[in-house]
């Protein structure tokens, strides 16, 4: 397609498929006016709309988005380059090539594994990739030629692998791929004999689905992941692990809910994972790389409100947890994942120009990509926020035009 923004490509799959803009806002229950003005990118769809949108148009929601992006400098990054790499070994995954030498110690490939995790939750894909397929190489090798526990930690960690492997392919906008990653950590996690692996793999399909704007499928396998976490808890102490991936299961539920227009629906959800959040003692926690606390209860408490279409609420929220911090806004802890710090921070500066501060907007940016520059440049809805920066004023300043020529726009 020829269109450079979501507008655009709305615009001319709507065409394609001989829809009036009031017959296509009719089927995902928006104004016509409303619809026009995505279209004429003088307002951005939130990610639920846009897969509503692409559902109605009997596309995939990357049709509008425009990924995987080829058309700027991202093409020269080594993440981009690993991609070939990563489809043979995932096609490979049960019966792979002869390495041609003895893999390294097991204890080797754990302590570089850890590292790869570390940049997935930092958001440097860059670095990241190359390092992916001989790891992913190397224990594929051990998992399938030893027995015992050695066995089980070659799988979990290929658990692990595969799961960055699924980050870095979404994040690209390469989707087909990303999926096939998830169903490898599944097939890892399956072997590696950890019951938690397993219910993490599932919910990475389960955000799949909800990508995809699949809502029934993944709440029935999300409410049933709920479920199997709390049979395989301690009847009497549940571990921190068993809480901590239950409040994220809830917060994906929440946030699930709030997509699909139910906001009741989410604050239960919300109110389920506060309480699993005062027995962790409201500290945040990282078990199975699923951020899992206070802090991202209120994420997702902003989060939902902005998929929800309620922007001026999401940001009375962020102004009045910063008044508790004797701030004009909230302020992340230090130590969070920057991958999830700066999904916020995209997040706000989408909320902000919705409400027409376009200098709050550019900020909200330029925090996110100070984070985690390469989670931020190949984020979608950063593309389409600085896009609109950039058409609203006849005469941006010179930061914001450098902002939307690095994001490609």
């Amino acid at each position: 397609m020829s269109g450079e923004t979501i507008g655009a490509r709305i615009r001319e799959h709507r065409k394609i498929r001989r829809l009036s803009v009031r017959e296509l806002a009719t089927r995902v229950a928006v104004s016509p006016s409303a619809m026009e003005k995505y279209e004429s990118g003088a307002r951005n769809p939130a990610p639920g709309l846009v897969v509503r949108i692409a559902r109605a148009l009997a596309v995939g929601p990357e049709r509008l988005t425009g990924q995987p992006y080829l058309n700027g400098s991202e093409t020269e990054d080594q993440a981009q380059a690993v991609i070939p790499e990563l489809r043979r070994i995932m096609l490979t995954y049960d019966s792979p090539d002869d390495l041609g030498a003895v893999p390294r110690p097991l204890s080797v490939l754990g302590a570089e594994m850890s590292e790869v995790a570390r940049m997935r939750q930092a958001g440097s894909y860059v670095p990241m990739g190359p390092l992916l397929p001989p790891l992913l190489s190397e224990l594929t090798q051990v998992a399938l030629t030893t027995a015992g526990r050695e066995q089980a930690q070659a799988y979990l960690l290929l658990a692990t692998g595969y799961r960055a492997a699924n980050s870095l392919s979404h994040k690209l906008g390469y989707h087909d791929l990303s999926l096939t990653a998830i169903e490898r950590v599944r097939w890892a996690a399956d072997r590696s004999g950890d019951p938690l692996m397993q219910v993490t793999g599932a919910y990475l399909k389960a955000g799949a689905m909800l990508r995809m704007g699949s809502y029934a499928s993944a709440r029935r396998l999300l409410t049933g992941l709920a479920d199997e976490v709390l049979r395989l808890s301690p009847e009497e102490c549940p571990t921190e692990a068993h809480n901590a991936v239950l409040g994220a299961l809830y917060l994906k539920l929440s946030i699930l809910e709030a997509r699909d227009g139910q906001p009741a629906r989410a604050a239960q959800y919300l109110d389920d994972a506060r309480h699993v959040a005062a027995l962790l003692r409201n500290s945040d926690t990282d078990h199975y790389e699923l951020s899992f606390g206070p802090t991202n209860l209120r994420i997702h408490e902003v989060a939902g409100l902005i998929d929800g279409g309620d922007t001026e609420q999401a940001l009375a929220r962020l102004r009045e947890w910063g008044a508790e911090q004797g701030a004009d806004e909230w302020t992340l802890p230090a130590d969070l994942p920057a991958e999830r710090a700066s999904h916020h921070h995209i997040d706000v500066a989408s909320a902000k120009l919705a409400r027409g501060d376009r200098a709050g907007s550019a900020r909200a940016l330029r925090t996110a990509r100070r984070l985690a520059p390469n989670h931020t440049r190949f984020h979608p809805t950063t593309r389409a926020t600085a896009a609109t920066l950039v058409r609203l004023d006849r005469n941006p300043s010179e930061d914001v035009a450098e902002l939307a020529r690095w994001a490609g726009v």
